[in-house]
């Protein structure tokens, strides 16, 4: 165990350098921060000021080195449109993002698993292949889309659902949260769900083909020919081996939900890092968009690295397979 967890660190630090060199290098091509700081009016004299203050006349090694450096410590160094620390825009807007993210993907197993599993049980039923294609829809629609279309049903027609924020939050410590007032609830209610329509989809048509392939085995077999109720054979066998995929699955589209939910908070107004990325990208917001890929990278090397320890737990035949036996880990 200790000798994955040193390999996954080796293999972390060596993609957040790279990660960080492509971040670091798109500060050339995203535009020139002076002039959208000072805007086309300022003078000469104000640009050679403002470029001195900001270094940008430097080596673009000595500048890359010391944005790696200052990273190590978590500094990202000052916004150049808030004009406050980076790491402070970020962590306010980490709260929303995560729990749009986690309440979306909760949505997404919720009802893709029992979705998945109705479809591979009764397979022959007319009720399966109509699900197969409303899951097809679900995947071809792109999440704004789904969000505009719930805005126009759920707050333009009918009224029931705010359109845009994340409504009133409470703050425990430096955390904010909306899952504890009303209001923020019913905020929540529409992005997720926009965000969670393509998972349900990927989901469900996930565990449907992994099941019926686990149903197709020996052991599958046996345990019917031993008389085994079929929930017991449904749930308890076939459903349990069917998990690594979808845990594999599952742990990949967090990441995305965390660092791609750009299109569904722009759509809702949704305070989270997209949000604060969109607008980075707006104002040439370079220590903003370094930050936050920086930060996204970093969230799926975990996520991953999650991933894989569940997957010892789904399945323990690979403590061994992988050399993760308990005597080897002592």
């Amino acid at each position: 165990m200790i000798a994955f967890l040193a390999r996954r660190l080796v293999h972390g630090a060596l993609v957040l350098l790279v990660v960080s060199l492509l971040a670091f290098a798109l500060s050339a091509f995203v535009g020139d921060p002076v002039a959208s700081i000072l805007g086309l009016n300022a003078t000469p004299e104000d640009r050679v000021v403002l470029r001195e203050r900001l270094n940008l006349d430097d080596p673009w090694a000595s500048r890359y080195l010391s944005f790696v450096g200052k990273a190590v410590q978590g500094e990202f160094g000052m916004s150049y449109s808030a004009q406050r620390p980076v790491i402070d825009l970020v962590l306010e807007r980490v709260p929303a993002t995560l729990e749009l993210a986690g309440v979306a993907l909760a949505f997404s197993l919720l009802i893709g698993l029992p979705i998945g599993v109705y479809a591979a049980v009764f397979r022959h039923n007319w009720s399966s292949g109509a699900v197969m294609m409303l899951s097809v829809i679900g995947v071809s629609l792109p999440s704004f889309v789904v969000g505009i279309l719930l805005i126009f049903l759920f707050s333009v027609r009918l009224g029931w659902l705010p359109s845009f924020g994340r409504g009133e939050v409470v703050d425990i410590g430096w955390w904010t949260t909306g899952l504890l007032t009303v209001s923020g609830l019913t905020s929540l209610i529409m992005p997720a769900a926009a965000l969670a329509v393509g998972q349900v989809a990927l989901i469900a048509r996930l565990v449907r083909a992994e099941m019926l392939e686990v149903l197709r085995t020996d052991y599958i077999r046996f345990a019917r020919a031993r008389g085994l109720k079929p929930r017991v054979i449904n749930l308890s066998h076939a459903l349990r081996n069917t998990l690594i995929p979808v845990i594999t699955v599952s742990g990949i589209q967090l990441g995305f939900l965390v660092a791609f939910a750009i299109v569904v908070e722009a759509v809702f107004q949704w305070p989270g890092l997209g949000l604060l990325f969109l607008q980075a990208l707006g104002s040439t917001d370079v220590p903003v968009i370094s930050a936050f890929l920086l930060l996204a990278a970093c969230f799926f090397l975990v996520i991953n690295t999650i991933v894989d320890l569940l997957y010892l737990v789904a399945d323990p035949r690979l403590r061994v397979r992988g050399g993760l036996s308990s005597e080897g880990a002592l």
